[in-house]
């Protein structure tokens, strides 16, 4: 098991930590900041430095609760101490841009009633699937408006893990189909984007709204019967 420091401190840029084990190209460490792909967010990318030895990583993933970092260079021994440094630029506008997946699901459940049924996000661009059929008259312009109007009210981000039996009465997190995480897991890790949008998230966001950005959709389609996306990207 990889304990992943991103979880409990999102701002961590640089941690040491100890190879567990070898395969191919990547590795496994003890614990990481490096976040591994999952959710729609993409992983990070970085580097990693021991003695004698410095390579690139440019790849996370996820093999049950192990980790790999996939390394473009040498590669440390096993129970070598390493140290790794994120790309932090990459990674703050992954944080702003899931920010924004946020704001737009909770603007949309708060006006529309309307759940989301996917999405993916690259740096400063995402898109998000909604249960319209159709787009209401003049949705576009409507939505940016009140995107914009929740990162200028600059609500505060707080991410907390909440027992299972807990989450799973919250209204909030039942529209989020929280149940449908596997009975395994206890606790649930739950982002509160305090007065706007609540959900069990385990990505990485900003401290709060008013770190995102100016906000633009940029695109609206038709993906069948019931099924619009929506593209937006950050300035």
């Amino acid at each position: 098991m990889t304990i992943a420091l991103y979880l409990d401190d999102q701002e961590l840029r640089t941690f040491d930590a100890v190879v567990e084990a070898i395969d191919g190209d990547a590795v496994r460490l003890d614990r990481t900041a490096f976040y591994a792909t999952g959710g729609g967010q993409p992983h990070d990318i970085g580097q990693l430095t021991w003695e004698g030895g410095q390579a690139v990583v440019t790849n996370v993933g996820k093999a049950g609760a192990e980790i790999w970092h996939t390394l473009d260079g040498p590669l440390p021994p096993i129970g070598a101490a390493v140290t790794g440094v994120v790309d932090w630029d990459r990674r703050h506008q992954l944080m702003r841009t899931h920010t924004a997946m946020h704001i737009l699901c909770g603007v949309i459940w708060n006006e529309y009633q309307v759940p989301v049924t996917g999405g993916n996000m690259e740096p400063l661009k995402a898109r998000m699937d909604f249960e319209f059929d159709p787009l209401p008259d003049g949705f576009a312009r409507r939505v940016e408006a009140l995107i914009n109007a929740e990162i200028d009210a600059d609500r505060p981000i707080r991410v907390s893990a909440v027992p299972r039996d807990t989450a799973v009465e919250d209204a909030d997190l039942i529209r989020t189909k929280v149940n449908l995480i596997p009975a395994s897991v206890r606790e649930i890790r739950v982002v509160d984007i305090v007065g706007l949008d609540k959900q069990a998230d385990g990505g990485t966001h900003v401290a709060s709204t008013g770190e995102v950005g100016r906000v633009r959709i940029t695109k609206t389609e038709s993906k069948g019967k019931g099924n619009k996306r929506i593209r937006l990207e950050i300035d």
